[in-house]
């Protein structure tokens, strides 16, 4: 058994188990509701259409559509043009993911790189697919696969945020070096998920960081398993159990989420207050 557990290692793990619970309160008091104030702009995936103010807002829960997944938020791009963009861009990155695993084996999916290229690389697959994939899957579990998209919005600035902030310039790995592999695994992700935002009429809710804690709190859970059935090496420094620093690594990873996500939500937020103002007969806001 290659884990060993010490006593400050049960702080990391109830820094782990309280952003999860913490996330599920989050959903539970937003996803979970089932009031939608008339008076108020509704953070939603719901089917909607654009009001005389150029908003989105949402209708009832129990009609959930697909337009508002494929509609871009520009008047004049067909929803066909999103389509074929997605899809490109799954085609990109599943080159690329293939280079990868061609490189390095199955086991580089140990890097958290690699579980949200792929997380985006699916997430670009099925709605690339539109209404097929919807028939296919189900309304429900469709729209459910925008949930991802919040989820790939704050993985990716935090995957490329510490890779080329920290991991570049003060960590040194000995198992991966800096490639133009490695260079595009950092960047493509950040650069094809920031052009589907530019077109797409979806909303980024702030609530939604929750399915972005989710998704790292499994990875977290992930790497202790596998280290505790006899993997020896840790992708990354800052999630090793042995040393007394741990826990306040940990926390301070947990605290990066907030700022990784919220970029994103600005992101968005300038994209519906600055473009309106420049292009008001082109551009509708999603709320």
């Amino acid at each position: 058994m290659a884990l060993v557990v010490y006593w400050y290692d049960f702080i990391c793990f109830g820094i782990v188990v309280a952003a999860y619970i913490g996330s599920l309160w989050i959903l539970w008091r937003k996803e979970g509701a089932s009031r939608c104030d008339d008076n108020t702009i509704y953070e939603s995936l719901l089917a909607a259409q654009a009001d005389g103010d150029g908003f989105v807002r949402a209708t009832h829960k129990a009609h959930v559509g697909s337009n508002q997944l494929w509609s871009s938020c520009w008047k004049r791009v067909h929803p066909g043009c999103l389509l074929l963009t997605r899809f490109l861009s799954f085609v990109a990155m599943a080159v690329f993911l293939s280079w990868d695993i061609l490189d390095w084996d199955a086991s580089i999916f140990i890097y958290y790189t690699e579980w949200t290229f792929t997380l985006v690389m699916v997430y670009f697959a099925v709605l690339g697919n539109g209404d097929i994939c919807i028939w296919m899957l189900g309304l429900h579990k469709g729209t459910s696969f925008r949930k991802w998209g919040e989820t790939c919005g704050g993985a990716v600035l935090l995957t490329d945020i510490v890779f080329w902030c920290v991991i570049v310039p003060f960590l040194s790995d000995a198992h991966l070096g800096l490639n133009t592999l490695i260079a595009c695994m950092h960047t493509l992700n950040a650069v094809f998920l920031l052009l589907d935002t530019a077109l797409n009429s979806l909303p980024f809710p702030w609530f939604r960081i929750a399915y972005f804690i989710q998704w790292s709190c499994l990875y977290c859970v992930f790497q202790w398993v596998i280290h505790a059935c006899g993997f020896t090496w840790w992708p990354y420094p800052f999630l090793e159990l042995d040393t007394p620093w741990a826990p306040l690594w940990y926390f301070v990873l947990a605290l990066v989420h907030i700022p990784c996500y919220g970029l994103y939500v600005l992101i968005v937020e300038a994209k519906n207050s600055i473009l309106p103002t420049l292009f008001p007969r082109a551009f509708i806001r999603s709320y």
